[in-house]
């Protein structure tokens, strides 16, 4: 797994497509487990602060009760369009909940404090941009020491 900085690291083109579309709207889809292991999808924001890519949440809200029992997630970008303009950016991996001074720095971050929230950083085992043109459909995937491989279709 690798922090939101050794992807910005090691795919810089890709990692700022992606963070792209995570500010293009405030609002996006994130898939939990639930505790029967059946998926959960929730709606989220998410913020880039320096190394981290964080998620906010109420205290005791499913999704992070979810992510607490079971760390794994998938997040989806919220599409800007049916033309896919800019690309539809998906990222996967396992979240891990702040506490502390890394909560608290992390906190100090966000624009509105929070209040009383679960912080989560979101660990990145890949990311995907799909993108398409007039003829084909591109596919950008990374993952964490690997070369972003790009399949076209």
């Amino acid at each position: 797994m690798a922090t939101w900085k050794q992807f910005s690291d090691e795919a810089p083109a890709l990692a700022e497509a992606i963070a792209a579309r995570f500010r293009a709207h405030k609002h996006h889809i994130i898939a939990t487990i639930r505790r029967d292991g059946s998926p959960r999808v929730s709606g989220t924001e998410v913020e880039m602060f320096g190394d981290l890519l964080v998620l906010g949440s109420m205290i005791g809200a499913r999704k992070a009760r979810d992510l607490q029992r079971d760390p794994r997630y998938a997040l989806h970008s919220n599409p800007v369009d049916e033309k896919m303009a800019g690309g539809d950016a998906k990222v996967a991996g396992r979240a891990r909940e702040l506490s502390g001074d890394e909560k608290e720095q992390t906190v100090a971050h966000y624009l509105e404090n929070p209040g009383e929230a679960h912080i989560f950083a979101l660990d990145i085992d890949e990311a995907v941009l799909t993108t398409v043109d007039d003829k084909h459909l591109y596919v950008d995937l990374w993952r964490p020491g690997q070369a972003v491989v790009r399949t076209t279709k």
